[in-house]
C-alpha cells in the first residue's frame, strides 16, 4: 500500500496550455522518462439525479437510454435502430507491483469490471418518429460475445468484431435479435499491454471491403516485436474473410474508424504511447493511407524517436507519416463521427465529433469529454471545440459522473454518447 500512495504523490505536472498541445503542429517537449510513472486515475461515482452532460447554448441533452451494462460502442441500423455493444476492460492477474497498483485503480475507476458481453437494441417508444429523445428499454440482441466492440451490416450480413475473431452472423434489418450462427471470417490477437481489447471495424460505402483496428500488445514493444503480430495495425479483408492484408501499420491503438463525408477516405482517432511525460505522446486524428506506417513502436508524431525502443529502425522511421491532428497527450480519443446531417447549425456540417474517455497517466487530467473539430476542404480546420461536457465535474475534479466512449447520428440528426461508466447512452438533440 506505500508503493501506491509514493505513485499517487510524485506525478509531474504539466505547466503548458492545452492550445499548444493540439492541432496540426503541437509543441513536442522532451521525453520524461521516470522510474516512477504517473497514475493519476479518476474515481467513477455516477451521475447524481437530475444532472445531465452540459452543451453548447440551445442544444439539448437527454438520457436516451439507461439500464446499460457499460456500454461502449454504437452502430446505427438503416431502419434507425441502434445496437449497443456492451463490454469492458476484464481483471486479469497482476504481473508486478505496478500492475498491482494500475488494476486497482482501473477498478475504482470503472474502466475494469467482469464484461457483459452482449449486443442489446435501442428501439423508438413504440416505433415512433427518428427525433424521440427516448427509447424503450434496452432488449437483449445478442449475446455469448468475447468484448464485443465494432459492427457494421453489410449486405445481409452483420459483422461482430470480439477482441479475438471477427464475426459474421445472418440478419434480417428489422428484426428484434439474432437467431443465426456466427461464422467466424478471422481470428484476431489478444490480450496485452492495458488491455488493448478493442477491436473496431467499419465496411466501405460499396459493402466490398472491411476494415478492422487491432491495437498493440504493449506500450513500446518492451515484450518484443515477436509479440506484436498482425497488432498496431488496420487491417483490410473481404467480407468472406479472404484476402486479409494490413492496410496501414504503426499505429499503436487506433478505434474510432470514419468515412470523410462526399470522399472514399478513411480516418481514424489513435491513442499513442506512455510514459513519456504529461505531454507526450499527442493522441491524435489523421487520415489512413493506404500501406502507410505511422512510426509505432520506433518513433512517434513521424520521425520523433521514442528512447526507449532498441534496436531502432531508421528506414521506417524515415517514412512515418506525420498525423493530420493532435488531440493532446493521454486524453484516450475513442469515438469518432463525421457530421453530415443538416439538423445541427451549418458550421458542424462536414465536421468530426470525438469522443475523449479520458486519461489515467496525466496531471492535470485530460479529455473526459466530446469535442468537435471543424473541417475544411476535406481537412481539420481550426482549434478543437468542447461540445459536451461535465463528465468530470469542475468543482470535483478527479471525480466522474461519467465517460463519453462511442459516438453515432441517430436518424433526426441528433449525436448519440455512449457512457460506459454512467451506463447509458446521452443523446445531444439540435437546438
Amino acid at each position: 500500500m506505500a508503493f501506491v500512495l509514493v505513485v499517487r504523490e510524485c506525478p509531474s505536472t504539466s505547466h503548458e496550455p492545452i492550445e499548444r498541445l493540439v492541432g496540426a503542429n503541437p509543441l513536442l517537449p522532451a521525453p520524461d522518462e521516470r522510474f516512477v510513472p504517473t497514475l493519476n486515475f479518476s474515481t467513477a461515482s455516477g451521475w447524481p439525479d437530475g444532472k445531465v452532460p452540459a452543451a453548447p447554448a440551445g442544444f439539448i441533452v437527454t438520457r436516451y437510454a439507461a439500464g446499460l451494462d457499460h456500454p461502449r460502442w454504437l452502430y446505427v441500423l438503416p431502419n434507425l435502430d441502434v445496437l449497443v455493444a456492451e463490454a469492458s476492460t476484464i481483471p486479469r492477474e497482476p504481473k508486478s507491483i505496478h500492475d498491482r497498483a494500475q488494476f486497482s485503480y482501473q477498478r475504482r475507476s470503472g474502466e475494469m469490471k467482469p464484461s457483459a458481453n452482449r449486443i442489446s437494441l435501442l428501439r423508438r417508444r413504440g416505433g415512433g418518429d427518428a427525433g424521440a429523445r427516448s427509447v424503450d428499454a434496452p432488449a437483449p440482441f445478442l449475446s455469448g460475445l468475447h468484448q464485443p466492440f465494432g459492427m457494421a451490416l453489410a449486405g445481409s450480413k452483420l459483422y461482430i468484431a470480439d477482441t479475438d475473431a471477427l464475426l459474421s452472423f445472418d440478419y434480417a434489418v428489422g428484426t428484434s435479435h439474432v437467431d443465426s450462427a456466427p461464422q467466424t471470417l478471422l481470428a484476431l490477437p489478444a490480450g496485452g499491454y492495458n488491455n488493448h481489447w478493442t477491436r473496431n471495424l467499419i465496411a466501405n460505402r460499396a459493402g466490398t471491403k472491411l476494415y478492422v483496428t487491432v491495437g498493440s500488445g504493449s506500450d513500446h514493444a518492451e515484450d518484443g516485436l515477436d509479440q506484436e503480430a498482425q497488432r498496431a495495425d488496420i487491417l483490410e479483408l473481404n467480407p468472406d474473410g479472404s484476402e486479409v492484408r494490413v492496410f496501414a501499420s504503426g499505429i499503436r491503438n487506433p478505434v474510432g474508424l470514419a468515412w470523410a463525408p462526399g470522399a472514399e477516405t478513411l480516418w481514424t482517432v489513435v491513442n499513442e504511447r506512455d510514459m513519456l511525460g504529461n505531454d507526450l505522446a499527442p493522441d491524435y486524428l489523421t487520415r489512413v493511407v493506404d500501406g502507410g506506417f505511422y512510426g509505432w513502436p520506433y518513433s512517434y508524431w513521424g520521425g520523433h524517436l521514442d528512447p526507449r525502443v532498441r534496436p531502432q529502425r531508421a528506414d521506417l522511421v524515415a517514412r512515418a507519416i506525420v498525423p493530420d491532428y493532435a488531440l493532446g497527450a493521454h486524453v484516450a480519443a475513442l469515438g469518432l463521427v463525421f457530421y453530415e446531417s443538416d439538423r445541427f447549425p451549418s458550421r458542424y456540417r462536414g465536421g468530426a465529433f470525438i469522443a475523449e474517455h479520458g486519461s489515467w497517466n496525466r496531471k492535470p487530467y485530460a479529455g473526459y469529454k466530446v469535442i468537435f473539430v471543424p473541417f475544411r476542404d476535406g481537412r481539420p480546420a481550426g482549434p478543437p471545440e468542447d461540445f459536451l461536457t461535465g463528465f468530470m465535474p469542475a468543482e470535483s475534479p478527479g471525480t466522474t459522473y461519467g465517460r463519453p466512449v462511442g459516438l453515432a447520428v441517430d436518424g433526426s440528426g441528433a449525436l448519440l454518447v455512449a457512457d460506459d461508466v454512467g451506463n447509458c447512452v446521452w443523446r445531444v438533440g439540435a437546438p
